[in-house]
């Protein structure tokens, strides 16, 4: 299946994006913020039967614009422009971790463009998300002398200045962290961190925190969430998420982490097609 690139604005704001596969508009937002988007490839296999999948490197990380501002309103801005540039009047969202809170920043922002969105083991959008717990979690599974590395990294980055190198060796330290077992954890694709876009995006998600919790009721569409049962990201953050969203469940799967289509392949799919059947029900 032929895959064609995605080229939206220019100069600072340029994005660049891919688009595959044939049938329902379906939009893949990353996580991170400030990862690059690579990491979903085995996602976008998936989810492709059925539909036209595409999907875009958020703003931080090259091909991109590797320039701020880093909000969240400028990452809604960006997901509008990605559907105008489709020519989609409307989608189907799908959004993984800091992507799945972004989703609900666009459902939010634009309801009429938004069809259903999927929330992969997102954080949440009550409280403070559950990043407390998920940041604690996370480190807590990770072994000493590989914790003493981090730390090292993280005085040095913000003593003398992160570089891309050091901010892609921090994110691949922890990366079994995200996953049931740290020794069974599957090896870890290219990873590459823009931390001025991670630390700027998520000063402007705590700030943003109270009105998107406000608005979680507002929320007409479809909304699912799908939760990995062993991820550090407490499932709190989604069910409590979901508790102020009158269209919305949510499903928890059992022995997957953070990233459910790598520990439990075709489970996110099938979140999926349970919310589509639902959608064409209505």
């Amino acid at each position: 299946m032929s895959r064609r690139v995605l080229h939206i604005g220019e100069g600072d704001d340029a994005l660049a994006g891919w688009v595959e596969g044939a049938g329902a508009p379906l939009l893949l937002l990353h996580g991170g913020p400030g990862l690059n988007a690579e990491y979903l490839e085995p996602l976008v296999d998936e989810l492709l039967p059925g539909h036209q999948v595409a999907w875009f490197q958020q703003r931080g990380l090259a091909p991109s614009s590797t320039t701020g501002p880093f909000t969240v309103a400028d990452h809604v801005a960006d997901a509008a422009r990605a559907l105008d540039a489709l020519g989609w009047e409307a989608a189907v969202v799908v959004g993984h971790s800091w992507g799945g809170h972004l989703g609900l920043h666009v459902a939010a922002a634009l309801p009429g463009r938004v069809g259903a969105l999927l929330a992969v083991d997102p954080l949440g959008g009550v409280g403070d998300g559950g990043r407390a717990q998920f940041e604690a979690t996370l480190l807590g599974r990770v072994p000493p002398e590989i914790a003493r590395r981090a730390e090292e990294l993280d005085a040095a980055g913000s003593s003398q200045g992160w570089t891309a190198e050091a901010a892609s060796e921090s994110v691949r330290l922890v990366w079994p962290a995200y996953f049931p077992s740290w020794d069974a954890a599957p090896a870890a694709p290219e990873l590459r961190m823009s931390i001025d876009c991670y630390e700027d995006t998520m000063a402007s998600v705590a700030e943003q925190l109270p009105a998107l919790e406000s608005a979680l009721v507002s929320l007409a569409m479809p909304v699912a969430f799908v939760t990995g049962q062993d991820s550090p990201m407490p499932q709190s953050a989604a069910t409590e998420t979901a508790a102020r969203i009158p269209t919305s469940w949510v499903r928890s799967v059992r022995g997957a982490g953070h990233f459910i289509w790598l520990d439990v392949p075709g489970a996110v799919r099938a979140a999926l097609d349970e919310l589509e059947s639902g959608i064409r029900t209505v």
